[in-house]
């Protein structure tokens, strides 16, 4: 199996609120908007529709 590493270039949020904010997303399966929400907690302030790409982008592969 090839297994490609992850780019996080080109993204102004650190790689691991990406990778957090994913996590949250499929683990507990939140809504978008509930991720926000809980970042925004944090003082992280991103759109529920940049979370969308990064599930697209950088979660788990469906087949």
């Amino acid at each position: 199996m090839n297994s490609s590493s992850i780019s996080y270039k080109r993204h102004r949020v650190p790689p691991q609120t990406i990778a957090h904010s994913v996590w949250l997303y499929v683990r507990f399966k939140l809504s978008f908007r509930e991720v926000e929400e809980m970042l925004l907690a944090r003082g992280i302030d991103v759109s529920y529709e940049i979370i969308r790409r990064w599930v697209i982008k950088f979660g788990p592969a469906i087949t």
